[in-house]
């Protein structure tokens, strides 16, 4: 579920439709958790699918670290691409604001730790990195994992409108992650090697 102080908005012809925080969103903030509405694909369900389904979800999910594809029931699926994200995925199946969002400003991941199946050029953001790799995970977790340390300990300190979504064992987790009790998973746990 996406988080609800945002809303889908029309961005531009280039990009399309994308997802807008409609108030001021800080930083540790969960922006999207998986819910018991969004929808998980085997590939071998997939290959079985109609080819426009397979479209549809192609361009629409993404793949876990078991390589199932991921179809988010809400408006969380036209979250667009940046090589500048301020959203970050975690590996507990969330994803966090790595910076404050400010109100009509997009919500962004990086598709690399999204594992695309094919590459592709994004948007020129004046970064080095140009295109999106399936493997991009595992060359930039390091990068994505200090990012996401240095926001854990946010999580507990700023309103948590998702938190019900999450269980009471893994805010256990996150908390003891943010006071330094736990080591936090890294991100490379979502790679999927397919």
């Amino acid at each position: 579920m996406i988080h609800p102080k945002t809303e889908l908005k029309f961005i531009s012809d280039q990009i399309g439709y994308g997802v807008v925080a409609t108030e001021f969103i800080p930083a540790g903030t969960i922006t999207w958790a998986l819910d018991d509405l969004d929808r998980e694909f085997t590939p071998a369900k997939l290959k079985k699918m109609n080819p426009l389904y397979q479209q549809i979800l192609e361009t629409y999910c993404y793949r876990n670290g078991k390589g199932n594809f991921v179809l988010c029931w809400d408006y969380g699926r036209y979250v667009n691409h940046s090589f500048k994200s301020n959203c970050l995925s975690t590996a507990y199946d969330f994803e966090i604001a790595i910076r404050d969002i400010q109100p009509g400003e997009e919500l962004t991941d990086d598709y690399g730790y999204l594992n695309v199946s094919e590459p592709f050029k994004g948007i020129d953001e004046g970064t080095r990195r140009k295109t999106v790799y399936p493997n991009d995970l595992l060359n930039h977790h390091q990068t994505w994992d200090k990012q996401l340390l240095k926001n854990f300990p946010k999580i507990p300190k700023v309103e948590q409108p998702l938190k019900s979504l999450l269980t009471p064992k893994l805010w256990n987790t996150i908390t003891a992650i943010a006071e330094g009790k736990k080591e936090m998973d890294s991100i490379l746990k979502n790679h999927f090697p397919g």
